[in-house]
Protein backbone atom coordinates (compact mmCIF):
# COMPACT_ATOMS: atom_id res chain seq x y z
CA UNK A 1 0.00 0.00 0.00
CA UNK A 2 0.72 3.43 -1.16
CA UNK A 3 0.93 4.64 2.74
CA UNK A 4 2.85 2.11 3.85
CA UNK A 5 5.53 3.00 1.66
CA UNK A 6 8.84 5.52 1.70
CA UNK A 7 9.80 7.58 -1.04
CA UNK A 8 13.74 8.59 -0.77
CA UNK A 9 14.36 11.28 -3.41
CA UNK A 10 17.58 11.85 -5.77
CA UNK A 11 17.31 15.65 -5.68
CA UNK A 12 20.47 15.12 -8.88
CA UNK A 13 19.97 12.24 -11.55
CA UNK A 14 23.20 13.35 -12.78
CA UNK A 15 22.02 13.75 -16.11
CA UNK A 16 25.15 15.46 -17.70
CA UNK A 17 28.09 13.48 -16.44
CA UNK A 18 28.46 10.49 -18.56
CA UNK A 19 32.18 10.22 -20.00
CA UNK A 20 32.94 9.91 -23.35
CA UNK A 21 35.99 9.51 -26.20
CA UNK A 22 36.51 12.16 -28.57
CA UNK A 23 34.71 10.00 -31.04
CA UNK A 24 32.17 8.31 -28.88
CA UNK A 25 28.98 6.79 -30.52
CA UNK A 26 25.22 7.54 -29.37
CA UNK A 27 22.75 5.04 -28.92
CA UNK A 28 19.21 6.03 -29.26
CA UNK A 29 16.84 5.56 -26.19
CA UNK A 30 15.80 1.83 -26.29
CA UNK A 31 13.35 0.00 -24.69
CA UNK A 32 12.18 -3.34 -25.14
CA UNK A 33 8.09 -4.02 -24.15
CA UNK A 34 7.82 -6.23 -21.01
CA UNK A 35 4.59 -7.80 -19.53
CA UNK A 36 5.00 -7.68 -15.81
CA UNK A 37 2.29 -10.02 -14.93
CA UNK A 38 4.02 -12.51 -17.22
CA UNK A 39 4.45 -16.40 -16.30
CA UNK A 40 7.78 -17.44 -17.09
CA UNK A 41 8.52 -20.69 -17.88
CA UNK A 42 11.17 -22.63 -15.01
CA UNK A 43 12.98 -24.74 -18.00
CA UNK A 44 16.66 -23.46 -18.92
CA UNK A 45 16.91 -21.15 -21.91
CA UNK A 46 19.81 -21.46 -24.30
CA UNK A 47 21.69 -18.69 -25.24
CA UNK A 48 22.95 -17.93 -28.93
CA UNK A 49 24.77 -15.19 -30.14
CA UNK A 50 23.69 -16.05 -33.80
CA UNK A 51 20.18 -15.49 -33.57
CA UNK A 52 18.12 -12.30 -35.18
CA UNK A 53 18.41 -9.38 -32.97
CA UNK A 54 15.21 -8.06 -31.92
CA UNK A 55 13.99 -4.60 -32.91
CA UNK A 56 13.38 -2.01 -29.93
CA UNK A 57 10.75 0.05 -29.99
CA UNK A 58 11.97 4.19 -29.52
CA UNK A 59 11.17 7.06 -27.17
CA UNK A 60 12.16 11.01 -27.28
CA UNK A 61 14.00 12.49 -24.45
CA UNK A 62 10.58 14.75 -23.94
CA UNK A 63 8.47 11.09 -23.13
CA UNK A 64 5.79 11.42 -20.42
CA UNK A 65 6.50 9.07 -17.33
CA UNK A 66 4.84 5.38 -18.42
CA UNK A 67 2.65 3.22 -16.23
CA UNK A 68 4.58 0.87 -13.95
CA UNK A 69 6.28 -2.00 -14.39
CA UNK A 70 7.79 -5.13 -12.54
CA UNK A 71 10.53 -7.07 -12.66
CA UNK A 72 12.17 -9.44 -10.24
CA UNK A 73 15.36 -8.04 -10.42
CA UNK A 74 16.63 -4.29 -11.85
CA UNK A 75 19.82 -3.24 -12.57
CA UNK A 76 21.15 0.61 -12.15
CA UNK A 77 24.11 1.05 -14.86
CA UNK A 78 24.43 -0.22 -18.41
CA UNK A 79 28.23 -1.00 -18.08
CA UNK A 80 29.98 -4.00 -18.79
CA UNK A 81 29.19 -4.89 -14.87
CA UNK A 82 25.86 -4.36 -15.35
CA UNK A 83 25.40 -6.35 -18.55
CA UNK A 84 27.05 -9.22 -17.48
CA UNK A 85 25.05 -9.12 -14.31
CA UNK A 86 21.74 -9.22 -16.29
CA UNK A 87 23.19 -12.00 -18.31
CA UNK A 88 24.14 -14.11 -16.03
CA UNK A 89 20.51 -13.85 -14.11
CA UNK A 90 18.97 -14.43 -17.62
CA UNK A 91 21.35 -17.58 -18.52
CA UNK A 92 21.35 -18.66 -14.92
CA UNK A 93 17.52 -18.33 -13.45
CA UNK A 94 14.14 -18.21 -14.78
CA UNK A 95 13.30 -14.37 -13.64
CA UNK A 96 12.90 -11.35 -15.53
CA UNK A 97 15.83 -8.10 -15.53
CA UNK A 98 15.46 -4.78 -16.15
CA UNK A 99 18.80 -2.26 -17.07
CA UNK A 100 18.45 0.97 -16.37
CA UNK A 101 21.12 3.61 -17.27
CA UNK A 102 21.36 7.63 -17.14
CA UNK A 103 22.96 7.70 -21.02
CA UNK A 104 23.55 4.43 -22.75
CA UNK A 105 26.18 1.45 -22.98
CA UNK A 106 29.96 2.81 -23.29
CA UNK A 107 29.47 6.14 -22.40
CA UNK A 108 31.64 5.63 -19.55
CA UNK A 109 34.65 3.40 -18.39
CA UNK A 110 34.17 0.71 -19.81
CA UNK A 111 33.65 2.34 -23.42
CA UNK A 112 37.07 4.06 -22.60
CA UNK A 113 39.19 1.45 -21.20
CA UNK A 114 42.13 -0.48 -23.01
CA UNK A 115 40.32 -4.21 -22.76
CA UNK A 116 42.65 -6.35 -21.26
CA UNK A 117 41.81 -9.32 -19.30
CA UNK A 118 45.29 -9.77 -17.61
CA UNK A 119 47.13 -11.69 -14.68
CA UNK A 120 50.16 -10.30 -15.19
CA UNK A 121 50.14 -7.37 -12.70
CA UNK A 122 47.38 -8.93 -10.69
CA UNK A 123 49.18 -10.38 -7.64
CA UNK A 124 49.03 -14.10 -6.28
CA UNK A 125 47.45 -14.75 -2.55
CA UNK A 126 45.94 -11.39 -3.17
CA UNK A 127 42.24 -10.81 -2.74
CA UNK A 128 41.80 -9.74 -6.54
CA UNK A 129 43.82 -12.81 -7.62
CA UNK A 130 40.51 -15.36 -7.26
CA UNK A 131 38.30 -12.88 -8.92
CA UNK A 132 40.53 -12.00 -11.57
CA UNK A 133 41.44 -15.95 -12.15
CA UNK A 134 38.15 -16.76 -12.43
CA UNK A 135 36.91 -14.11 -14.48
CA UNK A 136 39.35 -14.79 -16.89
CA UNK A 137 38.48 -18.61 -16.97
CA UNK A 138 34.93 -17.60 -17.98
CA UNK A 139 36.33 -15.19 -20.58
CA UNK A 140 38.18 -18.30 -21.98
CA UNK A 141 34.86 -20.23 -21.78
CA UNK A 142 32.59 -17.55 -23.68
CA UNK A 143 34.98 -17.16 -26.42
CA UNK A 144 35.53 -21.26 -26.72
CA UNK A 145 31.86 -21.15 -26.68
CA UNK A 146 31.19 -19.25 -29.94
CA UNK A 147 34.04 -21.12 -32.02
CA UNK A 148 31.53 -23.97 -30.82
CA UNK A 149 28.98 -22.46 -32.28
CA UNK A 150 31.49 -21.52 -35.60
CA UNK A 151 31.23 -17.84 -34.85
CA UNK A 152 34.20 -16.00 -34.52
CA UNK A 153 35.25 -14.51 -30.88
CA UNK A 154 37.20 -11.66 -32.31
CA UNK A 155 33.84 -10.43 -34.65
CA UNK A 156 31.48 -10.98 -31.80
CA UNK A 157 33.90 -9.80 -28.80
CA UNK A 158 37.54 -8.44 -30.32
CA UNK A 159 38.77 -11.56 -27.83
CA UNK A 160 42.29 -12.60 -28.67
CA UNK A 161 45.02 -14.43 -26.61
CA UNK A 162 47.68 -11.63 -26.78
CA UNK A 163 49.70 -13.20 -24.33
CA UNK A 164 50.83 -10.04 -21.74
CA UNK A 165 53.94 -8.26 -20.38
CA UNK A 166 54.97 -6.66 -17.41
CA UNK A 167 58.40 -4.57 -18.50
CA UNK A 168 60.63 -3.95 -16.36
CA UNK A 169 64.16 -2.06 -16.33
CA UNK A 170 67.05 -1.95 -13.81
CA UNK A 171 68.10 -4.61 -11.06
CA UNK A 172 65.71 -3.94 -8.61
CA UNK A 173 62.68 -3.86 -11.33
CA UNK A 174 64.12 -7.55 -12.59
CA UNK A 175 63.92 -9.19 -9.07
CA UNK A 176 60.28 -8.09 -8.78
CA UNK A 177 59.62 -9.45 -11.71
CA UNK A 178 61.17 -12.81 -10.95
CA UNK A 179 59.48 -13.27 -8.17
CA UNK A 180 55.96 -12.49 -9.68
CA UNK A 181 56.72 -15.13 -12.00
CA UNK A 182 57.78 -17.81 -9.67
CA UNK A 183 54.60 -16.78 -7.42
CA UNK A 184 52.44 -16.90 -10.37
CA UNK A 185 53.57 -20.26 -11.58
CA UNK A 186 53.16 -21.21 -8.12
CA UNK A 187 50.18 -20.48 -8.15
CA UNK A 188 49.08 -22.80 -11.19
CA UNK A 189 49.22 -20.13 -14.16
CA UNK A 190 51.35 -20.16 -16.97
CA UNK A 191 54.19 -17.42 -16.63
CA UNK A 192 57.88 -17.07 -17.49
CA UNK A 193 60.43 -14.95 -17.07
CA UNK A 194 62.53 -13.38 -20.15
CA UNK A 195 65.83 -11.79 -20.33
CA UNK A 196 66.63 -9.06 -22.60
CA UNK A 197 67.38 -11.52 -25.14
CA UNK A 198 64.43 -13.72 -25.35
CA UNK A 199 61.70 -10.65 -24.98
CA UNK A 200 64.04 -8.65 -28.04
CA UNK A 201 62.96 -11.53 -29.89
CA UNK A 202 59.17 -11.55 -29.01
CA UNK A 203 58.89 -7.53 -28.89
CA UNK A 204 61.74 -6.45 -31.67
CA UNK A 205 59.90 -2.30 -31.61
CA UNK A 206 60.57 -2.73 -27.54
CA UNK A 207 63.81 -0.28 -26.53
CA UNK A 208 65.98 -3.44 -24.51
CA UNK A 209 68.87 -3.04 -22.68
CA UNK A 210 70.74 -5.78 -21.03
CA UNK A 211 68.75 -4.42 -17.78
CA UNK A 212 65.79 -5.13 -19.07
CA UNK A 213 63.79 -7.89 -18.64
CA UNK A 214 59.37 -8.94 -18.49
CA UNK A 215 57.46 -11.43 -17.01
CA UNK A 216 55.25 -12.95 -19.22
CA UNK A 217 51.76 -14.56 -19.43
CA UNK A 218 51.12 -16.32 -22.54
CA UNK A 219 47.66 -17.02 -21.64
CA UNK A 220 46.60 -13.36 -21.43
CA UNK A 221 44.02 -12.06 -23.79
CA UNK A 222 42.26 -8.62 -24.84
CA UNK A 223 38.83 -7.53 -26.35
CA UNK A 224 37.24 -4.87 -27.54
CA UNK A 225 34.57 -3.53 -25.19
CA UNK A 226 32.33 -1.77 -27.48
CA UNK A 227 31.70 -5.00 -29.52
CA UNK A 228 31.56 -6.75 -26.19
CA UNK A 229 28.62 -4.93 -24.85
CA UNK A 230 26.88 -5.21 -28.09
CA UNK A 231 27.24 -8.86 -28.16
CA UNK A 232 25.87 -8.76 -24.42
CA UNK A 233 22.99 -6.47 -25.79
CA UNK A 234 22.23 -8.58 -28.52
CA UNK A 235 22.34 -12.07 -26.32
CA UNK A 236 19.94 -10.32 -23.43
CA UNK A 237 17.26 -8.81 -25.76
CA UNK A 238 17.12 -12.74 -27.07
CA UNK A 239 14.51 -12.84 -23.97
CA UNK A 240 12.86 -9.48 -24.31
CA UNK A 241 10.06 -11.85 -26.62
CA UNK A 242 9.36 -13.58 -23.43
CA UNK A 243 8.90 -10.52 -20.96
CA UNK A 244 11.95 -11.20 -19.35
CA UNK A 245 14.45 -8.42 -20.63
CA UNK A 246 14.08 -4.66 -20.96
CA UNK A 247 15.61 -1.47 -21.26
CA UNK A 248 15.57 1.97 -19.97
CA UNK A 249 18.46 4.15 -21.31
CA UNK A 250 18.97 7.98 -21.03
CA UNK A 251 16.46 7.47 -18.15
CA UNK A 252 18.37 8.64 -14.59
CA UNK A 253 17.04 7.13 -11.73
CA UNK A 254 15.29 9.59 -9.38
CA UNK A 255 14.09 8.23 -6.16
CA UNK A 256 13.62 4.41 -4.34
CA UNK A 257 10.10 3.44 -2.33
CA UNK A 258 10.85 1.73 0.61
CA UNK A 259 8.43 -0.50 1.89
CA UNK A 260 6.93 0.15 5.54
CA UNK A 261 7.02 -3.11 6.64
CA UNK A 262 10.03 -4.82 5.69
CA UNK A 263 12.04 -1.70 4.57
CA UNK A 264 13.13 -3.73 1.93
CA UNK A 265 12.97 -1.54 -1.44
CA UNK A 266 10.15 -2.33 -3.41
CA UNK A 267 10.09 0.18 -6.56
CA UNK A 268 12.53 2.66 -8.46
CA UNK A 269 11.39 5.99 -9.90
CA UNK A 270 13.13 7.11 -13.18
CA UNK A 271 12.42 10.17 -15.01
CA UNK A 272 9.72 8.61 -16.86
CA UNK A 273 8.17 5.33 -14.82
CA UNK A 274 8.49 3.46 -11.87
CA UNK A 275 9.98 0.16 -12.03
CA UNK A 276 8.69 -2.36 -9.33
CA UNK A 277 10.89 -4.97 -7.68
CA UNK A 278 10.39 -8.46 -6.44
CA UNK A 279 13.69 -10.01 -5.42
CA UNK A 280 16.81 -7.43 -5.65
CA UNK A 281 18.10 -4.48 -6.99
CA UNK A 282 21.63 -4.03 -8.28
CA UNK A 283 23.73 -0.49 -8.16
CA UNK A 284 26.70 -0.88 -11.34
CA UNK A 285 26.75 2.66 -11.57
CA UNK A 286 30.34 2.78 -11.82
CA UNK A 287 32.39 5.95 -10.24
CA UNK A 288 28.65 7.28 -9.54
CA UNK A 289 27.53 4.55 -7.50
CA UNK A 290 28.87 6.65 -4.23
CA UNK A 291 27.11 9.82 -4.79
CA UNK A 292 24.32 8.14 -6.48
CA UNK A 293 23.59 5.47 -3.19
CA UNK A 294 24.23 8.79 -0.58
CA UNK A 295 21.34 11.36 -2.66
CA UNK A 296 18.67 8.28 -2.59
CA UNK A 297 19.06 6.88 1.07
CA UNK A 298 19.69 10.29 2.76
CA UNK A 299 16.62 10.61 3.74
CA UNK A 300 16.54 7.22 5.53
CA UNK A 301 17.80 6.00 8.83
CA UNK A 302 20.35 3.76 6.56
CA UNK A 303 23.91 4.99 7.48
CA UNK A 304 26.27 3.87 4.20
CA UNK A 305 29.44 5.72 2.62
CA UNK A 306 30.22 3.92 -0.80
CA UNK A 307 33.92 5.66 -0.56
CA UNK A 308 34.23 4.94 -4.72
CA UNK A 309 35.43 8.09 -6.38
CA UNK A 310 35.57 9.07 -9.85
CA UNK A 311 39.67 8.39 -11.33
CA UNK A 312 40.55 10.13 -14.57
CA UNK A 313 42.63 7.86 -17.36
CA UNK A 314 43.36 9.19 -20.86
CA UNK A 315 44.35 6.90 -23.54
CA UNK A 316 45.46 7.62 -26.93
CA UNK A 317 44.39 5.41 -29.67
CA UNK A 318 46.50 6.24 -33.02
CA UNK A 319 44.30 4.32 -35.80
CA UNK A 320 45.82 2.36 -38.51
CA UNK A 321 48.90 2.75 -37.27
CA UNK A 322 51.51 1.10 -39.81
CA UNK A 323 54.87 2.18 -37.98
CA UNK A 324 55.67 -1.34 -36.55
CA UNK A 325 53.72 -3.88 -34.56
CA UNK A 326 53.20 -4.69 -30.93
CA UNK A 327 52.62 -8.37 -30.74
CA UNK A 328 51.28 -8.58 -26.94
CA UNK A 329 49.66 -6.68 -24.40
CA UNK A 330 52.61 -4.39 -22.93
CA UNK A 331 52.79 -2.84 -19.48
CA UNK A 332 55.43 -1.08 -17.63
CA UNK A 333 55.79 -2.51 -13.77
CA UNK A 334 55.40 1.24 -12.47
CA UNK A 335 51.64 0.63 -13.53
CA UNK A 336 50.99 -1.54 -10.60
CA UNK A 337 52.64 1.07 -7.79
CA UNK A 338 50.83 3.96 -9.56
CA UNK A 339 47.45 1.70 -9.06
CA UNK A 340 47.47 2.55 -5.29
CA UNK A 341 47.88 5.51 -5.09
CA UNK A 342 45.88 7.42 -2.23
CA UNK A 343 44.03 10.62 -3.30
CA UNK A 344 44.53 13.79 -1.13
CA UNK A 345 41.29 14.60 0.90
CA UNK A 346 41.39 18.32 -1.22
CA UNK A 347 42.31 17.00 -4.10
CA UNK A 348 40.26 19.76 -6.24
CA UNK A 349 42.24 22.55 -4.73
CA UNK A 350 44.13 24.26 -7.47
CA UNK A 351 47.88 23.03 -7.23
CA UNK A 352 47.08 19.48 -6.03
CA UNK A 353 45.63 18.15 -9.12
CA UNK A 354 48.77 17.57 -10.70
CA UNK A 355 50.33 16.28 -7.55
CA UNK A 356 47.87 12.96 -8.15
CA UNK A 357 48.83 12.56 -11.80
CA UNK A 358 50.69 9.57 -13.07
CA UNK A 359 51.59 8.24 -16.10
CA UNK A 360 52.75 4.29 -17.27
CA UNK A 361 53.60 2.46 -20.25
CA UNK A 362 50.90 0.41 -21.57
CA UNK A 363 50.73 -0.44 -25.01
CA UNK A 364 48.43 -2.51 -27.18
CA UNK A 365 46.88 -3.23 -31.06
CA UNK A 366 43.42 -3.89 -31.44
CA UNK A 367 42.18 -6.35 -34.16
CA UNK A 368 41.54 -3.55 -37.05
CA UNK A 369 45.45 -2.43 -36.28
CA UNK A 370 44.81 0.43 -34.25
CA UNK A 371 47.67 1.18 -31.38
CA UNK A 372 46.30 1.96 -28.21
CA UNK A 373 48.75 3.65 -25.65
CA UNK A 374 48.40 4.75 -22.25
CA UNK A 375 47.54 5.50 -19.42
CA UNK A 376 47.08 8.17 -16.84
CA UNK A 377 45.52 8.04 -13.68
CA UNK A 378 44.57 11.11 -11.39
CA UNK A 379 41.96 12.57 -9.24
CA UNK A 380 40.27 15.38 -10.84
CA UNK A 381 36.44 14.72 -9.72
CA UNK A 382 34.14 14.12 -12.47
CA UNK A 383 35.74 15.95 -14.96
CA UNK A 384 36.15 14.49 -18.59
CA UNK A 385 37.75 17.16 -19.89
CA UNK A 386 40.90 16.00 -22.67
CA UNK A 387 44.03 17.09 -21.48
CA UNK A 388 46.78 17.97 -24.39
CA UNK A 389 49.71 18.14 -21.63
CA UNK A 390 48.50 14.52 -20.74
CA UNK A 391 48.35 13.11 -24.00
CA UNK A 392 51.75 14.59 -24.58
CA UNK A 393 53.36 12.94 -21.68
CA UNK A 394 51.88 9.43 -22.62
CA UNK A 395 53.15 10.08 -25.75
CA UNK A 396 56.46 10.69 -24.43
CA UNK A 397 56.31 7.76 -22.16
CA UNK A 398 55.53 5.66 -24.76
CA UNK A 399 59.07 6.97 -26.49
CA UNK A 400 60.99 5.87 -23.93
CA UNK A 401 60.10 2.20 -24.76
CA UNK A 402 59.33 2.45 -28.23
CA UNK A 403 62.01 4.37 -29.95
CA UNK A 404 60.37 4.54 -33.45
CA UNK A 405 57.65 7.17 -32.26
CA UNK A 406 59.91 9.51 -31.28
CA UNK A 407 60.75 10.03 -35.27
CA UNK A 408 57.30 12.40 -35.13
CA UNK A 409 55.63 14.44 -33.09
CA UNK A 410 52.35 14.08 -31.69
CA UNK A 411 50.76 16.68 -33.90
CA UNK A 412 51.82 14.75 -37.00
CA UNK A 413 48.66 12.77 -36.01
CA UNK A 414 46.20 14.79 -34.92
CA UNK A 415 43.89 13.22 -38.06
CA UNK A 416 44.29 9.60 -36.74
CA UNK A 417 43.92 9.97 -33.70
CA UNK A 418 41.34 9.10 -31.35
CA UNK A 419 41.24 9.87 -27.40
CA UNK A 420 39.66 8.02 -24.58
CA UNK A 421 39.02 9.41 -21.50
CA UNK A 422 36.97 7.71 -18.73
CA UNK A 423 36.50 7.93 -15.14
CA UNK A 424 37.43 4.94 -13.01
CA UNK A 425 35.37 3.81 -10.39
CA UNK A 426 38.03 4.22 -7.52
CA UNK A 427 38.22 2.47 -4.10
CA UNK A 428 40.61 3.47 -1.43
CA UNK A 429 41.25 -0.48 -0.31
CA UNK A 430 41.69 -1.37 -4.21
CA UNK A 431 38.32 -4.14 -4.31
CA UNK A 432 35.00 -3.58 -5.73
CA UNK A 433 32.63 -4.05 -3.53
CA UNK A 434 30.28 -6.47 -4.28
CA UNK A 435 27.24 -7.75 -1.90
CA UNK A 436 24.01 -6.37 -0.03
CA UNK A 437 24.17 -3.02 1.68
CA UNK A 438 23.37 -3.12 5.44
CA UNK A 439 20.19 -2.69 6.26
CA UNK A 440 18.80 -3.23 3.04
CA UNK A 441 18.52 -6.73 2.34
CA UNK A 442 17.50 -6.86 -1.67
CA UNK A 443 19.34 -3.75 -2.72
CA UNK A 444 22.84 -4.78 -3.68
CA UNK A 445 26.49 -2.95 -4.86
CA UNK A 446 28.46 -4.04 -7.59
CA UNK A 447 31.05 -1.65 -8.28
CA UNK A 448 34.53 0.16 -7.43
CA UNK A 449 36.45 -2.05 -10.27
CA UNK A 450 38.89 0.84 -11.09
CA UNK A 451 40.42 0.07 -14.12
CA UNK A 452 39.38 -3.69 -14.24
CA UNK A 453 36.50 -3.93 -15.13
CA UNK A 454 36.50 -5.26 -17.91
CA UNK A 455 38.67 -8.32 -16.92
CA UNK A 456 36.98 -9.18 -13.80
CA UNK A 457 33.36 -8.08 -14.93
CA UNK A 458 31.89 -12.30 -15.36
CA UNK A 459 33.52 -13.27 -12.04
CA UNK A 460 31.56 -10.50 -10.09
CA UNK A 461 28.67 -11.50 -12.59
CA UNK A 462 28.45 -14.87 -11.50
CA UNK A 463 29.12 -13.85 -7.64
CA UNK A 464 26.46 -11.61 -7.51
CA UNK A 465 23.51 -13.51 -9.04
CA UNK A 466 24.81 -16.66 -7.02
CA UNK A 467 24.06 -14.25 -3.51
CA UNK A 468 20.83 -13.67 -4.62
CA UNK A 469 20.06 -16.87 -5.50
CA UNK A 470 21.38 -18.32 -2.68
CA UNK A 471 23.65 -20.81 -5.08
CA UNK A 472 26.92 -22.33 -3.43
CA UNK A 473 30.16 -19.55 -4.05
CA UNK A 474 32.53 -20.40 -6.98
CA UNK A 475 34.84 -18.05 -4.83
CA UNK A 476 35.26 -16.21 -1.38
CA UNK A 477 32.96 -13.27 -1.73
CA UNK A 478 33.81 -11.87 1.87
CA UNK A 479 36.93 -9.73 0.62
CA UNK A 480 34.46 -7.71 -1.27
CA UNK A 481 31.26 -7.27 1.21
CA UNK A 482 30.37 -4.01 1.50
CA UNK A 483 30.05 -4.41 5.52
CA UNK A 484 32.85 -2.76 6.84
CA UNK A 485 33.63 -0.57 3.99
CA UNK A 486 31.00 1.21 3.76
Amino acid sequence: MASASTFLSHPNPHTNDAVFSSRNRFHSFRRFASQSNAKFKSKPISFSASATRPEPSRSSVSEPVSASQTFDVLIIGAGIIGLTIARQFLIGSDLSVAVIDKAVPCSGATGAGQGYIWMAHKTPSSELWELGLRSQKLWEELAESLVQKGLDPIKELGWKKTGSMLVGRGAEELEVLKRRVEQQCGAGIRAEYLSAGDLRVKEPELRVDKDTGAAFLPDDSQLDAHRAVEFLEKGNRLYSSEGRYAEFYNDPVMSLLRSGGSKEVEAIKTSRTMLHCRKAIVVAAGCWSGSLMHDLIRESEIVLDVPVKPRKGHLLVLENFNSFQVNHGLMEVGYVDHQTTVPHPNILSPGLLDQTLSVSMTATMDTVGNIVLGSSRQFAGFCTEVEETILSRIWDRAGEFFPTLREKPLSDFSKSREVRVGLRPYMPDGKPVIGAVPGLPNLFLATGHEGGGLSMALGTAEMLVDMVLGNAEKINSAPFAPHGRC
